[in-house]
């Protein structure tokens, strides 16, 4: 009787864990992203819930270093996202059982012509057109009003020195880029172009900022630091960061 009634619940357990493993088997259907900048681009594309392999608080997270773990996540993935230049690339490129078809490239630039065309390609792939619609009208829309008010306020005739992380939003914002400097260290010859040319406005990157000599020699620059990515995922992510970035030059006082 008794050897009856442990089948018995056993039975009757068997449709919960069948439930449960399905349920476990969904959740390895994930998005995944190489690095927090393609998750906010992901999400941006209407793609939520993304799985980030490089924790998305690191100053620099393409020089993540992969794990066996990591790996498994990446394995799993309905798609993984990245940018192609990650560290990781070339372990996830080499290891057994990733679905190379499963990996796509997503350019990490934020000009509005390169981002229409990630989300575009990740909507497509991911049959989420209705999301990305609707984020990327928002996101246009605010950096069609940024250019407008930049415009209005005369900064497009401001001279501006960039760093090259950051040259290719300033110019698609219409601000006029007379000069790039960076990635690394500013060379003696940069501090000496910016002691002579005085620039009106420098943009440095925030996730290397190498810009504060320039205040020593040209007093008169104002020097914000923008960033490129954000450190943390959801929540409207890229559209923040961009709006951060705006807000620092509404705020400047030029």
């Amino acid at each position: 009787m008794k050897r009856f009634l442990i089948v018995l619940a056993v039975l009757a357990l068997m449709p919960a864990l069948c439930f449960s493993q399905s349920v476990s088997e969904k959740k390895t259907e994930t998005y995944v992203a190489s690095t927090s900048w393609v998750a906010a681009i992901a999400e941006l594309a209407g793609i939520d819930d993304v799985v980030c392999i490089a924790p998305a608080n690191l100053k620099h997270p393409p020089e993540y270093e992969i794990t066996p773990d990591d790996i498994v996540t990446v394995s799993k993935a309905k798609l993984f996202m990245n940018a192609g230049y990650e560290r990781m690339m070339k372990t996830i490129a080499e290891a057994a059982g990733v679905d190379q078809s499963k990996i796509v490239k997503v350019k990490t630039t934020n000009t509005l012509e390169n981002l229409g065309n990630m989300v575009s390609m990740l909507s497509d792939l991911a049959m989420t057109k209705p999301q990305a619609t609707e984020r990327f009208s928002a996101y246009s829309y605010m950096i069609e009003q940024a250019r407008a008010k930049i415009k209005e306020k005369g900064y497009d005739k401001l001279t501006v020195y960039a760093n090259t992380n950051q040259a290719e939003l300033c110019a698609d914002l219409g601000l006029n880029v007379a000069g790039k400097f960076g990635s690394g260290p500013l060379s003696s010859d940069q501090i000496a172009e910016a002691a002579l040319n005085k620039y009106d406005l420098v943009i440095d990157n925030a996730h290397n900022p190498v810009a504060a000599p320039i205040a020593q020699v040209s007093p008169s620059s104002v020097i914000l630091v923008w960033s490129n990515f954000p450190d943390h995922l959801g929540g409207n992510a890229l559209y923040e960061v961009i709006e951060n970035n705006l807000n620092m030059l509404w705020n400047s006082g030029l």
